[in-house]
């Protein structure tokens, strides 16, 4: 346990004496990576740890994500790791900037409309493919070169359009906004299922059937009722998800015209 203890303390304070600058500022990885690399020539690269944790994470979740486990799957000492990242408060930004860079490629040649539209969709795509990202907000700040990358596109194809630099924001925070919050949904919806032993959505309802049949003849909910007994497409995702976009996006543009 004692040494458990110690490698938990480790992972928390990145073993770096070092770390701050000192009066409260946080010194990002980024600025640390851009310093000249200290001899001997480093035997590893962010990237290569970067890709390691994503690959543990997108098989087993972002708790599976140790310095130790990430440790054994590079071939390196767990201490040794220390000289590249802090703790896995740095390896997780790693993370995080390594995938952004699949959403990072320009929507060139196309309005505003559709840069978002497209963005939305490989954001979306993005989240499905490594469903961890839902958790790292809490644990790492956005600003990751490639985060501030996507952000800094998404505000230069609203260049042009007459609106404020808060209203611009504003309108890619709530198109991001929706994107999370859908596919976060999508997500847990897929875990649960997993937990309950359900392969498709018929047999979660199977499983939950007793409890739907009670709230339904209660009488009390009936225009949710009229939504289960009518509802074609409670299963389609894919649907559901564009429909929401499309409407977000008709908003913005109903605002442009003001």
């Amino acid at each position: 346990m004692a040494g458990k203890r110690a490698d938990d303390a480790a992972d928390d304070t990145g073993g770096d004496p070092g770390g701050n600058t000192g009066g409260g500022v946080h010194e990002s990885i980024w600025q640390r990576m851009e310093r000249p690399a200290r001899p001997p020539r480093a035997a590893l690269t962010h990237a290569q740890i970067a890709a390691a944790a994503v690959e543990i994470a997108d098989a087993e979740g972002l708790d599976a994500v140790s310095m130790r486990r990430l440790a054994e799957r590079l071939g390196v000492a767990t201490m040794g790791l220390y000289r590249y990242v802090r703790g896995k408060d740095d390896v997780i930004e790693l993370m995080v900037d390594a995938v952004y860079a699949e959403e990072a490629r320009a929507a060139e040649g196309r309005d505003w409309r559709e840069v978002l539209r497209v963005s939305a969709l490989r954001l979306r795509a993005l989240m499905l493919r490594h469903p961890w990202l839902v958790e790292t907000t809490a644990q790492a700040g956005p600003l990751t070169p490639n985060f501030v990358a996507r952000t800094d596109r998404l505000l230069a194809s609203l260049d042009g359009l007459g609106l404020d630099a808060d209203t611009a924001m504003t309108v890619i925070g709530t198109v991001t906004a929706f994107v999370t919050g859908a596919t976060t949904a999508r997500i847990r919806m897929a875990r649960l299922m997993r937990k309950e032993g359900a392969e498709k959505m018929d047999d979660l309802r199977t499983i939950y059937s007793s409890r739907m049949k009670w709230l339904l003849e209660s009488g009390r909910y009936p225009a949710f009722e009229r939504y289960i007994r009518e509802g074609v497409r409670k299963d389609d995702d894919d649907w559901q998800f564009e429909l929401g976009l499309e409407s977000v996006l008709d908003g913005v543009a109903a605002r442009l015209t003001i």
